[in-house]
């Protein structure tokens, strides 16, 4: 399909005083203006700055949208409130301005001027490459969204009109996507660490291998499971050429030698002070992040509220089940439940993958300056002093920093885009997709499990064939690459396109209820504090008495010998209800597609 040399105005969707303003007149009051020119180097930077803004925050509160709560859109976490995309409960009124396009505007224009600037080639070059990284950001952004998107890539005159274009193919968008890329790594400059904090050539790469591995499984899986997802076109061999990418591009980051696993031997700490250490400049394991300094009101709200043990948030029973044990195995049977029984012992390092106890609150551990994480989780608390689920979100807290813990605005906790684990972990799925030599996959995951004291991957040790677990259908190498994914990269923006791209919300979200800590036939139960807070008989009731309401919920019923907290049993007596012949993208506005006259549609179903 011709790729379309325009800019998608959508003037439309960006109306704010009445249906007469043209977008392509109108000068962005937020940002540089697009209609002057670009003279020097320092006006490329300077114009460019804008668009890392744009990039992912931490929340700033409980309950906001953000990297550290993001996973709380999946199975990994949940808050009291349900999500309503995993719910089905998503309408066309919930649809919202495809808002990128501006920023892919003024992106367009930047590429369109910054071609005629004189100075120091390099620089020139470095703010080139960020803004064909950028661009391929904001499309991919568009494709995880709504598939597909019309590709413009240059500008139109104001008095042009045709600025409503028909969609592109997801196939043609990513590739797009990809060609941007590797026009970056030929314009960026090298670098061994992310002082800058700024795009650099490995960063590009490891965006590709982000890129074409979502793309080659959303393809290959949709297309398996016929959801309706996959492009009609699209031939094993495309699905095979986008895989070899991602394998290709991690591996080039690989053999750079410029990055490594952050490790300095302490298995217990080493993974939990990545996501709690303020500044990661020097840090070789991250390839780019994001800084804050609440000294300058640049902070965000994630320590406060977790510091708690609460939040309104809480670590689901699946996730903290996916963790092995700790000599590799499986946690499952006779063994889980005998653990399960003194509150907190699943979470030990001792019997469990440490990420565990670096990711879930442990009783006893730092949890700010002067306490630690409670004996029992605040279960009988409201608002956002509540854990959902009796699992601490424990990932991001800066134990030892009493503004953080306190105040809002005060934590400084860094957002990481781009790590190397990510791009060891691209690699090891990408090989296991190819089906090729699954060594290869044991060495990629080697310094994962090394940096926390695991052994190595082994494929047979570790399958977990169990009938009620998701991927027991998989292929062992692919189990485990899927297994190490979830764990490494909890709440770091990654889950919920994982289970899209593996085309999973069947096995992981349909008619689920995500659940917590064993309550009946543990302490949790049985434990009586001073405030009574942990006597069953205040806490729940499998019938509301008249007149009541309940907000604590256990599964099964009165006289079931193992009763696991149950957050939405009353909300979701038949679980999850995600439609995955539509939920899988977002809804198209009314309004776009009667203004492209039909040449947008509807996705599917909605």
């Amino acid at each position: 399909m011709k790729i379309k040399n325009f800019i998608y105005a959508f003037s439309f969707l960006f109306l704010t005083t009445g249906c007469n303003d043209n977008f392509l007149d109108r000068l962005p009051i937020d940002q540089l203006s697009t209609t002057g020119s670009l003279a020097t180097a320092n006006e490329l930077r300077l114009y460019m700055n804008q668009f890392y803004e744009k990039l992912p925050n931490h929340p700033a509160f409980t309950g906001g949208e953000g990297i550290a709560y993001d996973d709380a859109r999946t199975d990994n976490m949940i808050f009291t409130t349900v999500n309503p995309r995993l719910n089905g409960q998503l309408t066309i009124s919930n649809a919202q301005a495809l808002n990128e396009y501006q920023d892919i505007r003024g992106l367009n224009f930047f590429l369109n001027k910054a071609s005629g600037v004189k100075g120091n080639q390099s620089d020139i070059d470095q703010y080139r490459g960020e803004a064909y990284f950028f661009r391929a950001w904001f499309y991919f952004e568009l494709v995880k969204k709504y598939g597909d998107v019309s590709w413009v890539n240059s500008l139109l005159s104001s008095d042009d009109e045709s600025t409503l274009l028909a969609r592109d193919s997801r196939v043609v968008i990513i590739d797009s996507v990809l060609n941007d890329l590797q026009k970056a790594t030929t314009l960026l400059g090298t670098k061994a660490n992310s002082s800058s904090m700024r795009v650099h050539k490995d960063v590009a790469h490891a965006m590709i291998s982000r890129v074409a591995l979502y793309e080659g499984t959303w393809q290959k899986y949709h297309k398996a499971k016929n959801t309706g997802f996959a492009t009609s076109t699209v031939t094993d061999a495309k699905i095979k050429e986008y895989l070899t990418a991602a394998k290709e591009a991690a591996h080039v980051v690989i053999n750079s030698n410029r990055w490594s696993i952050s490790t300095s031997g302490s298995a217990l700490t080493d993974y939990r002070d990545l996501f709690n250490t303020a500044d990661l400049s020097t840090n070789r394991e991250v390839l780019m992040w994001r800084k804050y300094n609440p000294a300058e009101n640049i902070g965000h709200g994630v320590s406060k509220y977790l510091s708690t043990g609460g939040g309104d948030i809480g670590v689901t029973l699946s996730l903290v089940d996916d963790y092995l044990t700790r000599d590799g195995r499986p946690f499952v049977g006779a063994e889980r439940t005998s653990v399960q029984g003194t509150y907190g012992q699943e979470l030990l390092p001792t019997i469990r993958d440490p990420r565990l106890s670096q990711t879930v609150g442990v009783p006893g551990e730092p949890i700010r300056p002067g306490g630690t994480v409670a004996a029992f989780p605040p279960i009988n608390q409201s608002g956002m002093n509540r854990n959902t689920t009796g699992y601490p979100m424990y990932k991001y807290i800066e134990f030892n920093n009493m503004a953080a813990t306190l105040d809002d605005g005060m934590s400084a906790a860094p957002v990481i885009y781009f790590r190397y684990a990510e791009v060891l972990l691209n690699y090891a799925e990408a090989v296991a997709e190819l089906g090729e030599d699954p060594q290869q996959v044991i060495e990629a995951l080697r310094p994962l499990r090394q940096r926390v004291g695991m052994p190595d991957v082994n494929f047979n040790r570790e399958f977990n064939a169990n009938a009620d677990y998701p991927f027991n259908d998989l292929g062992k190498v692919i189990q485990a690459v899927r297994r190490e994914r979830r764990v490494e990269m909890v709440a770091e923006g990654t889950r919920l396109a994982d289970i899209f791209r593996w085309a999973a919300a069947d096995k992981l979200i349909v008619g689920k209820r995500p659940l917590g800590a064993l309550f009946v036939g543990s302490n949790l139960d049985t434990e009586n504090s001073p405030t009574g807070f942990y006597n069953s008989s205040l806490l729940y009731f499998d019938t509301a008495p008249a007149g009541k309401s309940v907000n604590f919920y256990l599964t099964g019923s009165a006289g079931t010998a193992l009763r696991y907290i149950d957050p939405y049993k009353a909300v979701l007596p038949n679980g999850f209800g995600f439609k995955v012949n539509r939920d899988y993208l977002l809804p198209i506005q009314q309004r776009m597609i009667e203004l492209t006259d039909g040449k947008w549609q509807q996705n599917p179903n909605w």
